[in-house]
């Protein structure tokens, strides 16, 4: 992030951005908060016809889209400009058909958080993992998705001083 972007990278922007963003707003998938500290957001798929699958139910890829760059976005405010913030790895395990519109909550913790700043402390990279529940209207879990990320500090704000931007 450039320091340009990162005074303009707050919550209602990034909600507003992603809520016009194509594959968001096609998909159904909609940022229903944000909160000032980038720990918690609130999102909806809409079921639409145009998401239903055979079944008549939520597109599964749509459920994994409603995930897909939220966490990291949610690090990328918090942590700002001094670091690379990527998702790593995803999986999906669908527990039953979502008949109508789904929601998913996203939960920062101080705890995360210091492991985080922790292991990134001195140039090494993280790894954080996080689950998120995908529930229907009535509360009930419709998937679990479990993310894993990339979070390292850029080469100029590293105390070793190493200069590799590898991601791996």
């Amino acid at each position: 992030m450039s320091s340009l972007f990162s005074r303009v990278y707050k919550p209602g922007f990034v909600r507003f951005a992603l809520n016009s963003w194509p594959p968001f707003w096609g998909s159904g998938i909609k940022i229903l908060s944000i909160s000032a500290d980038f720990r918690q957001v609130k999102v909806r798929l809409k079921l639409r016809w145009w998401n239903k699958n055979a079944n008549r139910t939520q597109y599964g890829g749509s459920i994994f889209s409603l995930t897909d760059p939220v966490y990291a976005l949610m690090l990328m405010g918090i942590l700002g400009e001094e670091y690379y913030v990527w998702d790593k790895e995803a999986s999906i395990n669908f527990i039953k058909p979502g008949k109508g519109d789904l929601f998913a909550d996203f939960e920062l913790h101080s705890a995360q958080l210091d492991q985080i700043y922790q292991e990134t402390h001195g140039g090494d990279k993280s790894f954080p993992e996080f689950v998120v529940h995908v529930k229907d209207q009535q509360g009930t879990v419709v998937a679990e998705v479990e993310r894993k990320l990339y979070v390292r500090k850029k080469p100029k704000y590293r105390e070793d001083g190493e200069v590799s931007e590898s991601r791996a």
